[in-house]
């Protein structure tokens, strides 16, 4: 009965993952500091929070997706101990979501910057 408890928690947080993920995938949420990839390049720019958090949300599916496979797949074997099927499920989340973490950092960091061109370069200011 406890497995049973454990393996719809663990998909009801899957789930709920992907719901946070289809708002940010679709574009549906503006710049803020509450939810979404929040640091200081994409609250700058509305351009630059889209785009991350597009890419950010696609990584969030994928951890999720993840972690359902992991809770059904980890449910079928027998006589596995219930707090070791929680945590080896919840571990496959973690380290999605980290790698997908890291990924978006990376895009992040290979967008223009707000003050420059394409180039890389500083954009010229004209006064």
């Amino acid at each position: 009965m406890l497995s049973l408890l454990f393996f719809l928690f663990l998909i009801v947080f899957g789930i709920v993952s992907i719901l946070i993920a289809l708002p940010l995938l679709d574009g549906k949420v503006k710049p803020n500091l509450i939810y979404g990839f929040r640091v200081r390049a994409t609250l700058e720019s509305p351009k630059t929070w889209y785009a991350v958090n597009k890419y950010f949300a696609q990584r969030l599916l994928l951890a999720a997706v993840a972690e359902i496979v992991a809770a059904i797949a980890l449910f079928t074997v027998p006589n596995m101990e219930p707090s070791i099927y929680v945590l080896s499920t919840l571990i496959v989340f973690v380290i999605a979501f980290s790698i997908g973490m890291m990924q978006t950092s990376s895009y992040l960091k290979s967008l223009p910057r707000k003050n420059e061109d394409n180039a890389g370069k500083p954009a010229l200011r004209i006064k």
